[in-house]
């Protein structure tokens, strides 16, 4: 049986402009049929998944690592937060809005939206967690490979990496620079 590694969205810090592409991409993604236009003209609430930070001068998207032991899998009382096909999801049906998730979060990639009573009569909150689902419904709805926010990217800042694939990349990358350290210093030593 061959292990599912998660799969997740790497921002380059590099690249990215902080125009929040990206963030009205995954909104309008997770908004429900008709776009953006038809969001604003039925005054439907779009939320982002993702969110655009400023920190010590470097700007990048920041969303749901995927993380192998996701915390927010192992707190959540109802399992509407869960680990599945190598992503962590969430069940917004089954989220009683505790917010246990948030708080467990390393990364403060939850949020829980509120957009008033729900219409099912199971739930009593008003509140639903959310965080990045890499698309998944989106990405089958519309027949796509790529999520929303990395086709949004103008720059290419944004892209979904395979964790066996940037593990490759970066041996590679770290072999390279021990290579060049290496090679300065037999040159410095033959002095």
């Amino acid at each position: 049986m061959k292990e599912l590694e998660n799969v997740i969205i790497y921002a380059d810090a590099q690249k990215c402009l902080g125009c929040h592409s990206c963030e009205l991409a995954c909104a309008v993604a997770h908004g429900g049929t008709g776009g953006l236009v038809s969001a604003v003209i039925n005054k439907q609430p779009l939320h982002s998944r993702t969110k655009v930070v400023l920190a010590d001068g470097v700007v990048m998207p920041m969303q749901c690592r995927q993380c192998d032991n996701a915390p927010c899998a192992m707190v959540c009382p109802t399992g509407a937060c869960r680990q599945q096909d190598g992503k962590v999801l969430i069940e917004e049906k089954n989220c009683v809005g505790c917010k246990l998730c948030i708080m467990v979060c390393p990364f403060g990639a939850i949020s829980v939206r509120r957009d008033g009573i729900k219409d099912d009569e199971t739930s009593t909150n008003q509140g639903v967690a959310l965080k990045c689902d890499l698309c998944t419904s989106w990405c089958a709805d519309n027949n796509q490979q790529q999520t929303a926010c990395v086709q949004a990217c103008p720059t290419k800042a944004i892209s979904l990496v395979n964790m066996g694939d940037y593990r490759k990349a970066l041996i590679q990358a770290r072999a390279k620079e021990l290579a060049l350290s290496h090679k300065h210093m037999n040159l410095t030593l033959r002095k």
